[in-house]
């Protein structure tokens, strides 16, 4: 059996507070119910999961990578959800856990499948002249790799992939685009067109390595993969169920929508078959005998993702910019702040563009609508949820409120959104984007001094402890809240963390002492497990429930997704800058009071490349060609860009890897000061502790503290 399957210990249970589940069961009476969804979430489906597929494991057959089974208990769940479970999550967590292979619509000989339920997105099949185009082709090789099976087995239809399109730069949608040809192994047709929105490949490759293992760290919290299912556990993310843990692939677009191949279609040149009217920033693809009609949709749910519209099915795909949920302004895995004014006004440009010729509608998550009023009562309750976020923000920060006074001020959306179930907080929240656009506003700081310059976790609870009389009275007090009649469990939080953080004091190792740390963490973790019990937002159970794991038993190492073809996807600036965020600059700047100099030339196919790096001051300066200013290098290092690939793919400590490669497709004319640089490489921590203070750091030079 694979290592992974069913081996997790159960979630500890806890038993759910009468507060918690009084709290669950409301919530069902603040919405009108409706079987709409249901019924739209079932329609169309050609065939389930195989039954003889229970798990999906990963390329070595050692790990599972999805696991069908484990949510078994939501698709045989009844409407009344179990007391440790809200309501409404519960609901999003049964139509999110119907999966198979689906036919959306046909017309003209052309027909739309979506394969849901294999992963957290969707993968979406439309059928061409030659072979099928396949857009968003999930998060993993594996997850990809079987969802093309059930469509090839159902349909009889064994034709190439014809052409792949990614709607934004999210890893759930391009993460498995190799596992499309699994069946060729893994051969891919040197004419295969792959279509992806300008700025794609620069962000899909900086999200996911600039601050990768951090994002992947508490990636971790939020689709609780180490978690068990069920309802003492994970019941999904409110997006989906979770994400795949397979390995991570990218086939690089050979078209960019926006890029200098294709532009904006002048109106001289629209046609009757494009359907909807002409209007300025509209572009067309012909791929594989498929008209479609894009939208650019630049700082939306992505950097960089598109809408686009097939006139001969009268079908739009949204992408990701309008789904079955309140989506995220901010993830709680880190990311840029999204724009919800541009989100709000893009959704506006897409009912005005698309709305009238739509009589299908489907996105990169959940299930289609059908209909046109259906689809413009549900873009345009979207469009004002994601500009009443914005709006309200605004004129709340501008009355001088912070970020965290409006989420509580604006504890709910007004009933022409709030009462619809599409608009609910399964994966954004509304406390969390209130907060989020604040932030893209105002930056941190809510401009009282007294947050200007505040203590850090472990200090703050070391003083806060000794000022409210000790830990074990801090515990008595948080003791008290939770089991009050009307229980306070964010204040237990909030009062508990201080002393689990003080128990990192250097200056007082005493001050928690054992027994009361065990308790505080003990306590913490309970008080975790009922808010995550009473979240509605699948993300906020999911880090609750995780953090009260962790608590409990410590963190997990997180499982190792391979990405090797977004390190050849990377061009020498990303790989460089890569490099220079992870100098140790305090150690560096103190050391080196002179730069370092290195010169690399990169040989192979064509001309010779020369790029240069410098160390200075603590930082690795990158220059594209000889840096006019640097001074004489103090060492040339030749080699191929594939040697320096493989060299950041065996390992995470890079100067061993290079050392290794000198002599073997690395030739260096100073190692020792080419070692010099690179010794100062630092390499992150993948289980860095998050609801547990980190041993404190001893100060380095250039990292003194000035006066308090």
């Amino acid at each position: 059996m694979p290592e992974n399957a069913r081996s997790q210990e159960p979630t500890r249970p806890v038993e759910p507070s009468a507060a918690v589940v009084e709290a669950n069961r409301g919530i069902t009476e603040t919405i009108l119910p409706s079987s709409g969804d249901f019924a739209d979430a079932m329609r169309g489906l050609l065939a389930p999961p195989p039954r003889d597929l229970p798990v999906i494991l990963s390329r070595d057959t050692k790990r599972v990578v999805w696991d069908f089974t484990g949510y078994d208990f939501l698709e045989d769940g009844e409407d009344v959800p179990p007391p440790s479970v809200n309501a409404s999550l519960w609901r999003q967590g049964r139509l999110t856990a119907v999966a198979g292979l689906f036919h959306v619509t046909a017309s003209n000989g052309r027909a739309i499948y979506q394969v849901r339920g294999y992963d957290l997105s969707n993968m979406t099949i439309v059928t061409g002249d030659r072979g099928i185009i396949v857009i968003d082709p999930l998060a993993c090789y594996e997850t990809a790799q079987h969802a093309l099976r059930l469509y090839r087995e159902t349909c009889n239809d064994n034709r190439p992939v014809s052409a792949v399109i990614y709607t934004h730069s999210h890893v759930d949608h391009f993460g498995g685009s190799r596992g499309l040809f699994n069946d060729s192994r893994d051969v891919i047709a040197p004419d295969l067109k792959v279509y992806a929105p300008e700025g794609f490949l620069e962000h899909a490759v900086s999200e996911n390595v600039y601050a990768g293992p951090a994002m992947s760290r508490r990636a971790g919290y939020m689709y609780a993969v180490g978690l068990d299912k069920g309802p003492d556990g994970q019941v999904g993310s409110g997006l989906g169920l979770t994400i795949s843990t397979g390995e991570v692939t990218l086939i690089p677009p050979t078209d960019y929508v926006g890029g200098p191949q294709h532009q904006p279609v002048p109106e001289d040149k629209w046609r009757p078959e494009d359907v909807i009217p002409w209007r300025p920033g509209l572009y067309r693809l012909h791929v594989d005998g498929v008209r479609i009609i894009c939208q650019l949709t630049p700082g939306t749910e992505a950097p960089a993702e598109m809408n686009f519209y097939f006139p001969e099915l009268r079908a739009l795909c949204m992408a990701e910019n309008s789904t079955h949920t309140m989506h995220n302004i901010l993830s709680l895995r880190g990311a840029q702040v999204r724009d919800a004014h541009a989100w709000s006004k893009y959704l506006t440009q897409a009912i005005q563009t698309f709305g009238e010729h739509t009589d299908v509608e489907f996105a990169s998550h959940h299930w289609p609508r059908w209909g046109k009023e259906n689809i413009l009562e549900f873009l345009a309750n979207q469009r004002d949820m994601y500009g009443y976020l914005n709006d309200q923000t605004l004129r709340l920060l501008n009355d001088g409120y912070t970020g965290t006074e409006i989420a509580e001020k604006l504890k709910e959306l007004p009933p022409g959104l709030g009462d619809h179930w599409y608009d609910r907080g399964y994966y954004g929240s509304l406390s969390h984007n209130l907060k989020a656009v604040y932030q893209r506003y105002m930056g941190w700081f809510d401009g009282n001094p007294a947050h200007l310059w505040e203590l850090p976790p472990v200090e703050a609870g070391a003083r806060y402890v000794r000022a409210m009389g000790g830990a074990q009275e801090v515990v008595r007090a948080a003791r008290q809240a939770y089991e009050a009649e009307q229980p306070q469990y964010r204040w237990v939080l909030e009062l508990l963390n201080h002393v689990i953080f003080a128990s990192a004091d250097p200056a007082d190792p005493s001050l928690v002492p054992a027994g009361v740390l065990a308790e505080a963490k003990a306590l913490q973790a309970d008080a975790m497990t009922q808010l995550g019990y009473g979240a509605e937002n699948g993300t906020w159970r999911n880090f609750y429930l995780t953090g009260a794991k962790e608590l409990r038993s410590g963190p997990e190492k997180p499982t190792p997704h391979g990405a090797s073809d977004l390190v050849k996807s990377m061009s020498l600036e990303q790989i460089f800058s890569a490099m220079a965020k992870s100098v140790d600059g305090p150690r560096a700047a103190a050391e080196q009071r002179s730069p370092i100099v290195l010169r690399w030339v990169f040989n192979g196919t064509g001309r010779p490349r020369t790029t240069t790096t410098t160390l200075r001051n603590g930082v690795l300066v990158y220059v594209d060609g000889e840096d006019l200013f640097a001074g004489k290098p103090q060492a040339t290092i030749t080699l191929s860009r594939a040697v320096l690939d493989e060299v950041l793919t065996q390992g995470v400590d890079f100067k061993k890897n290079f050392d290794a490669a000198v002599g073997n497709g690395i030739e260096v004319d100073d190692q020792a000061a080419a070692d010099t640089v690179l010794g100062y490489l630092t390499y992150p921590d993948p289980v860095f502790p998050i609801v547990t203070p980190r041993p404190v750091d001893v100060a380095r030079p250039g990292e003194e503290k000035p006066a308090e």
